[in-house]
């Protein structure tokens, strides 16, 4: 048996013997078997059609779900916040890509590469993940593609976007991102993922950093769009 098969092997058995001793259970009804259950995966309305976006910054923008659904928005907030959810980021990429693949032209992201947006290190460290990251892990094993999250970093938090405009949260976010040293973009067509997409203060500053780096093209792609 060659390496690649006995590491696929090793993951599968380790996984069946983690099932047992920790079996899953849906985040939101409590039944057994996944973190998102079919039945809970069913009242979550996918998108079948594609929104089209654009700025200075973003070619294009990708959503599979809409952020306004009361229901998927207490998914996301057991995901993002204490206890946090991270193994339920499996289970939220699927929507992305049941989105992709349910469009009249299903989307080519052959020769991108994924960027997740990144989180400053005091939330990296409270929350022990980047669920950003997460999705772009999924994502670059679904499309096949590689993925870059060492690229660009967040340097400062920004103040508290709740209660901001969107040129407030605009302003707010500026100087908060930027190349890690000895990397750049150039040439690089780039899928931006990040979880939600609201005024899209944050994507858009790190897609103008990208670009500044060189970025050839930059699509965004979310789980939710407000």
């Amino acid at each position: 048996m060659n390496k690649l098969k006995q590491a696929d092997t090793n993951k599968r058995i380790k996984k069946i013997i983690s099932d047992f001793l920790f079996p899953k259970f849906c985040l939101i009804c409590q039944e057994e078997g996944e973190y998102l259950c079919q039945n809970c995966q069913a009242v979550i309305q996918v998108s079948t059609e594609h929104q089209k976006y654009s700025s200075q910054e973003l070619s294009d923008l990708y959503s599979a779900v809409d952020y306004n659904n009361s229901f998927f928005k207490n998914i996301i907030y057991k995901f993002k916040y204490p206890p946090f959810a991270e193994e339920i980021s499996e289970s939220l990429t699927l929507l992305i890509i049941e989105h992709l693949r349910s469009l009249d032209k299903e989307p080519n992201f052959s020769g991108f590469v994924i960027v997740p947006v990144p989180l400053h290190k005091k939330r990296l460290k409270w929350r022990g993940f980047n669920q950003a990251e997460k999705i772009g892990e999924k994502l670059s094993e679904a499309l096949q593609i590689p993925m870059e999250s060492n690229i660009l970093k967040k340097t400062k938090e920004a103040s508290p976007q709740i209660e901001l405009s969107r040129t407030e949260r605009a302003i707010n976010v500026k100087g908060c991102f930027e190349m890690e040293k000895g990397t750049d973009a150039k040439n690089k067509r780039i899928l931006l993922v990040d979880d939600i997409f609201t005024t899209g203060a944050t994507m858009n500053e790190c897609a103008r950093i990208l670009k500044e780096a060189g970025a050839k093209k930059i699509i965004g792609i979310v789980i939710a769009r407000d």
